[in-house]
């Protein structure tokens, strides 16, 4: 039996395993959790030839050291990290064959949070329901530690491709605008507190994970005192507890919650979410929610084809 591909000699912050997660299931009380920038994680993967589903590594602020016992080839998308191999710079958004022996090291970003790491054949580990996600509040999975070992699949038959770069959407320093749609329990509160939800800058807190991103600004005040029983939510509830200061879900979020929410984050804008920095500022615009089709029923197609 051959060693593992990678032995971890810093695991960082956060440094997690992470694929597109485990859709489908909240039903059975699993969330989906997987890489809260999925469209980094899935352009790490094709730049090294990879199913974009395939695992990858989800760095929270650098700090990443890796040893290559093998010859690998990685990708680094996401917030952009001074990335080196064995103390020589490698580039971002591009394919960086690694000998054996060679050192790997992230350094901190300059804007974002989460980089994403992707190793060729992918990172090997055992899947839960049908995913290799680390899930922080359910218990699936563990952060990676200092002296762990890394194995990676077999390479696909895919050609790395021959690029040498591509265009980087990468996280800024600047003011965030997320597009929210109201609702569902938005008639609990005033309507001067759904005028400051989309009138006035929240501040993410330092406090912030994968289960949520806490904000802080004015109070949102409820109209309705009564305890709310537990629902269901979605990565992008902008749930209001008695604090009055909302607390917006990611991936890792429970499945349901006792307290209203006024407002939903439109998923494409969950990415920028998950790359904000603490004291970094949000602001939110109410857009319509889509609209829904309503399908024929079998009669109503009989009845059209005559």
């Amino acid at each position: 039996m051959t060693d593992p591909a990678l032995l971890v000699e810093e695991a960082g912050p956060l440094t997690t395993v992470q694929d597109l997660g485990r859709p489908g299931l909240a039903s059975l009380g699993v969330p989906e959790s997987g890489a809260l920038d999925p469209r980094a994680l899935k352009l790490a993967n094709r730049l090294v030839g990879n199913p974009e589903d395939a695992a990858g590594l989800e760095v929270t602020f650098g700090g990443l050291s890796l040893k290559a016992r093998h010859p690998v080839v990685l990708a680094v998308t996401g917030a952009p990290v001074p990335v080196t191999v064995d103390g020589s710079a490698a580039g971002l958004g591009c394919a960086v064959p690694v000998p054996a022996g060679s050192r790997i090291k992230l350094g901190s970003p300059r804007y974002g949070v989460r980089s994403y790491l992707a190793l060729r054949g992918g990172v090997r580990s055992d899947l839960v329901l049908g995913s290799a996600s680390t899930d922080l509040l359910a218990g699936i999975g563990a952060p990676l530690s200092d002296g762990d070992d890394l194995d990676v699949g077999a390479a696909p038959d895919t050609e790395v491709p021959v690029v040498d770069g591509v265009p980087l959407s990468t996280p800024t320093g600047g003011d965030l605008v997320l597009r929210v749609i109201l609702g569902p329990r938005d008639d609990w509160f005033t309507d001067e507190a759904l005028d400051l939800l989309l009138g006035s800058e929240w501040t993410v807190e330092s406090r912030s994970n994968r289960i949520g991103v806490r904000l802080t600004g004015p109070i949102l005040q409820q109209r309705r005192k009564r305890e709310l029983p537990s629902e269901g939510t979605i990565a992008g509830s902008l749930q209001v507890p008695h604090s009055g200061q909302p607390t917006l879900f990611l991936a890792d979020h429970p499945i349901t919650g006792g307290y209203p929410v006024i407002a939903v984050v439109h998923t494409s804008d969950l990415p920028q979410l998950a790359q904000a920095r603490p004291d970094q500022l949000v602001r939110f615009r109410q857009i319509s929610p889509p609209r829904l089709v309503r399908r024929p029923d079998r009669d109503e197609r009989a009845e059209g084809s005559r």
